[in-house]
């Protein structure tokens, strides 16, 4: 695996993001197309709409277990970087700084984390401009 940085620190995984959503996309285009279809040869409508009712189950599913999941891991980090902090300077994080800016702020390391969190809850700049920011890169391996 390669060393982690501000062009390579975004998490893909093939098989979620470039087969998954696509598959339930065709799923209920499927199931749109085969209800307008029967319901123009006049029969029932109560499959199609039960295919199609399945596919929008199937998409908010595939949505809200990757929203939910980042969800959880964005209160995980807020807590790490926390403590961090407080590790770092004896105070918790200011309260300024946005859950965005903590999860760009982590990839800091130790030596540049405080200023960068300082810096950031003055001005106010966003993730990815702390990310950019950002000199000795701190990997997160484990980002959902």
């Amino acid at each position: 695996m390669s060393t982690q940085n501000y062009q390579n620190h975004k998490r893909f995984v093939p098989l979620f993001h470039s087969v998954t959503f696509p598959l339930i996309s065709i799923l209920i285009i499927s199931s749109v197309y085969y209800t307008i279809s029967e319901a123009v040869h006049g029969a029932s409508l109560k499959p199609g709409l039960f295919l199609f009712l399945i596919s929008i189950v199937l998409m908010f599913i595939l949505m809200f277990s990757r929203q939910f999941a980042l969800k959880a891991q964005d209160r995980a980090i807020r807590a790490e970087e926390n403590f961090r902090h407080y590790l770092l300077t004896g105070k918790p994080l200011d309260a300024r700084l946005t859950i965005r800016q903590i999860i760009g702020l982590r990839f800091a390391s130790d030596a540049e984390f405080p200023d960068l969190c300082k810096k950031a809850a003055e001005s106010g700049i966003s993730e990815d401009e702390i990310k950019k920011s950002i000199e000795n890169w701190r990997a997160d391996e484990y980002r959902v």
